[in-house]
């Protein structure tokens, strides 16, 4: 990639990133005081549920990671997105960490992410999974007795190409996201770049 492009992605998070920080703190302050379900609905309007900020933050995390690994940067899929969406829409009543497939039987990748509040960013889903790293031992292709590195081989799979992601604040106030990635990563005795 050209410089002028990584300074105009650089750019674009920084802002991205110091809008949801003057957010979050404007709606702490807000749920000092007991809201009504007029002002939750308003709220989560605003935490910019389906917008194209989020979106570039979930994509321009993901390839920071991948960068690190020499790994070809991802595409966004609003296919993958508009399922994404409808897997966050599902768990928005119960914010429950489950993913949309039964065991087993992924036909796409996906990570899962939970956060007790509602000013959690895809910044922050990225970050914890791809975290997992210090877990994963590249030689022996091995994750870390009682520990989960799926998250992260995920991110930097090598044959993986597209993403799609979805935020969603809960019912409950906490906030559940999802990305899916195709094609599929994680095989068994395969490294993951």
């Amino acid at each position: 990639m050209k410089p002028q492009f990584h300074i105009f992605l650089f750019v674009l998070y920084i802002i991205l990133t110091s809008n949801s920080i003057v957010s979050a703190t404007s709606q702490t302050h807000f749920f000092q005081q007991k809201p009504n379900n007029e002002t939750i609905l308003r709220v989560s309007k605003q935490l910019c549920w389906g917008c194209i900020g989020e979106s570039l933050e979930f994509l321009f995390q993901h390839n920071l990671v991948r960068a690190a690994k020499w790994e070809m940067p991802l595409m966004w899929d609003f296919q993958l997105e508009k399922y994404a969406q409808w897997w966050a829409g599902i768990r928005k009543s119960d914010c429950k960490l489950e993913h949309s497939f039964p065991e087993g039987e992924f036909k796409l990748g996906e990570n899962i992410y939970w956060g007790s509040g509602s000013t959690w960013t895809p910044s922050d889903a990225v970050k914890t999974w791809a975290a997992e790293e210090k877990y994963y031992t590249y030689v022996t292709n091995t994750c870390e007795a009682g520990q989960m590195c799926g998250h992260y081989t995920q991110i930097v799979w090598k044959s993986t190409r597209r993403v799609g992601c979805a935020r969603a604040v809960c019912d409950d106030g906490d906030v559940f996201m999802t990305c899916n990635y195709d094609p599929v990563g994680n095989y068994i005795g395969e490294r993951p770049y």
